[in-house]
């Protein structure tokens, strides 16, 4: 990596490429997907039970996280294409908090089962469990674990360079940290850690939910399936973010052989594994559940009066004489 950035610095960085259509798909599938994350983050913001709810807590953080990995990741993306030349040091932040943010995804995606496994298995427990208090503790270990391989990523990147590296200038992407080769072995034994953790805790959940369905009365297996589907949606989205995380290896490879070859690659791992699994979220729930959907069509149709639905919930902040019904 290091020979790659020496031969672009005596080459010069700036490719005058043309705006390609590609550019630009990119960049309308970003401001499409920029702009429900916003609208859901207003709905999640402007009603006090969302904001008191575990499982829209912990939505509310997907939707934060992957809104500001995908604007980073897609000023990188344009960077590579056009080889534009970065300060090393904005570089190596940029490049931290994406690998930051990247892995804050999938660990949320986990504790959302979690969540689903404690409401659905441990129901006279689940109040006690998903208070304030162990909201922020989990909330916590959620940025904390996904900060590992960030930083371990940024020191070792400080520890085996010279300090005066920091003043050059690189096109940036983030292959930049990983100068040596034991560096990206280190970072992938710890993202192989994470995956089998993350799977064994997924396929605990799924089971234990599906056991509960079976054994559930009439009343309760419309729920107990609907956070079944949950929990199976949340396992492709994983696998999505989790295949996503092994991709940077995959561009490496290529880098070597070919730069635009790479341009190319990292373009279509960026719509397939950074861009899919982050719609996921909307999809499972701004509209598979009906409280938040309602809500989010409200706000989205500018409060608009007489919309069919609508009226079941309360928007003012008072008590409503109508409950919309929540399955999850």
């Amino acid at each position: 990596m290091q020979s790659a950035n020496n031969g672009n610095n005596n080459s010069g960085f700036y490719f005058p490429r043309p705006f390609s259509e590609k550019v630009l798909i990119v960049q309308i599938l970003v401001g499409i997907f920029l702009y429900v994350n916003s609208l859901m983050i207003f709905t999640f913001l402007k009603k006090e039970i969302f904001r008191e709810d575990t499982r829209y807590i912990l939505f509310a953080q997907t939707l934060f996280s992957d809104s500001v990995l995908l604007v980073i990741s897609d000023l990188t993306l344009i960077g590579s294409y056009y080889r534009f030349p970065t300060p090393m040091i904005p570089c190596c932040i940029l490049c931290t908090l994406m690998n930051w943010l990247n892995d804050c995804t999938p660990l949320t995606l986990v504790t959302m089962c979690l969540e689903r496994y404690v409401a659905i298995c441990m129901p006279l427990r689940h109040a006690d469990i998903s208070n304030s208090r162990n909201r922020k503790i989990g909330i916590l270990i959620i940025w904390t674990v996904s900060s590992i391989t960030a930083f371990v990523s940024l020191f070792g990147f400080l520890a085996v360079n010279p300090s005066n590296i920091l003043l050059s200038y690189v096109v940036c992407s983030v292959e930049v940290l990983q100068t040596f080769t034991w560096q990206a072995q280190l970072r992938a034994i710890l993202l192989q850690s994470y995956f089998i953790c993350m799977i064994v805790i997924i396929v605990f959940t799924y089971i234990k939910i599906l056991m509960a369905a079976r054994a559930a009365s009439s009343d309760n297996k419309k729920s107990t399936y609907k956070s079944l589907r949950t929990v199976a949606l949340h396992a492709f989205q994983l696998f999505l973010c989790l295949t996503q995380l092994l991709t940077p290896y995959i561009e490496i490879a290529v880098m070597k052989i070919d730069f635009m070859l790479f341009v190319d690659v990292r373009y279509y791992n960026f719509i397939i594994f950074l861009i899919t699994p982050r719609c996921i979220s909307p999809l499972i729930y701004g509209l598979r559940d009906e409280k938040f959907y309602l809500a989010l069509k409200h706000h989205t149709l500018f409060g608009l009066p007489k919309v069919a639905g609508v009226d079941d919930v309360n928007f003012g902040g008072g008590r409503s004489d109508r409950r919309c019904v929540f399955v999850h």
